[in-house]
């Protein structure tokens, strides 16, 4: 059986412990391999990288079987990550963040920065994370197209822990647009049935902003995963509120995503 490669990008911090011990529970279920990836700024700093590295990964095999590869790389961190997922041909980013901090509330969150250099799908989490059992996703949709780009990447998690997946979507201004997005919705959920995952829809008619609504939603239900697709337009996308917020929700629920704009899957 293939394995499947997950990459946990780790800086010598919690956020980076906590990054890998989500992959190691993603790797309870899954035939995989995960390579923690470090990126140092010269060659200098290799030989410590790596022993510290080491070390991470020495203490994590005292609680799991799965194959566990140091990967160290010269560059800048935000200019080459993506290079480094690439060529090493993961199907899976496991990043933690350190949330809405300091100048970050300014310049935006700097996780957007790396989902948006590559295709691949992220899974970004926060210290406090807990990897626990995953049994509710949430899905969030809008009328683009785009937005569907994640339904397959958490279409396929949700089978594999035989989690439930939720379809949200926002009541629409008027009777076509709600017709479209009916039509959308229903497409999709049969869909994900169709694959053997459960599946149901909840709409949302108050007047907050979509990401308050999924949030709150995803708390008061208890929610184990929010799963977006990121397309906006923006010529500085880490500007964008909603993305970068569920990603650093104060909850810490984990969130997949995707950056759309790149990826080549439609699901239309």
């Amino acid at each position: 059986m293939n394995k499947n490669i997950f990459i946990v990008l780790h800086d010598f911090t919690p956020v980076g412990d906590a990054g890998l011990n989500y992959a190691l529970y993603l790797s309870s279920k899954i035939t995989s391999e995960i390579k923690v990836v470090h990126i140092v700024n010269d060659t200098s700093e290799i030989k410590s990288a790596t022993a510290k590295l080491e070390q991470i990964i020495n203490d994590s095999r005292k609680s799991s079987y799965v194959t566990i590869t140091p990967v160290i790389r010269v560059g800048s961190f935000f200019n080459d990550i993506g290079k480094v997922i690439m060529e090493e041909r993961s199907q899976l980013v496991i990043m933690g963040t350190h949330g809405m901090k300091g100048m970050q509330k300014l310049f935006g969150s700097h996780a957007m920065k790396v989902i948006t250099s590559t295709a691949i799908p992220f899974v970004v989490i926060q210290q406090e994370t807990e990897a626990k059992q995953l049994k509710k996703i949430l899905i969030p949709i809008d009328l683009s197209k785009e937005s569907l780009q994640i339904v397959n990447n958490a279409g396929d998690i949700a089978k594999i822990f035989n989690a439930k997946v939720t379809i949200a979507y926002e009541k629409q201004g008027d009777t076509m647009r709600e017709n479209q997005m009916k039509n959308r919705i229903h497409i999709v959920k049969r869909k994900i049935i169709e694959n053997g995952v459960s599946c149901d829809l909840v709409r949302f008619d108050s007047n907050d902003p979509y990401h308050k609504k999924v949030i709150d939603y995803s708390v008061q239900n208890e929610f184990d995963m929010i799963a977006i697709a990121y397309h906006s337009v923006s010529l500085l996308p880490q500007f964008e509120k909603y993305a970068q917020t569920l990603i650093t929700n104060e909850p810490k629920i984990p969130c997949m995503i995707i950056n759309s704009q790149e990826a080549t899957f439609s699901f239309f």
